[in-house]
């Protein structure tokens, strides 16, 4: 996942989180949980960016003396 693609899981989030807000302020339930959505899914976007940008936690030394 390149720059670009972090920039739009971070503005998805942001979206979300604006939605969240709009929904708890004016008592709309269904904006509450679509924007807690958005939150849930951007964040998982970016985790699994950088998971991938790290590489494995395993460097095949295991049991190596």
């Amino acid at each position: 996942m390149g720059i670009f693609d972090k920039v739009r899981a971070k503005a998805e989030e942001l979206l979300g989180r604006a939605e969240q807000v709009y929904g708890e302020s004016h008592g709309d339930a269904a904006a509450t949980v679509a924007g807690e959505a958005h939150v849930m899914e951007a964040e998982a976007e970016e985790e699994a960016a950088d998971r991938k940008a790290t590489g494995p936690d395993d460097d095949g030394l295991a049991g190596a003396r």
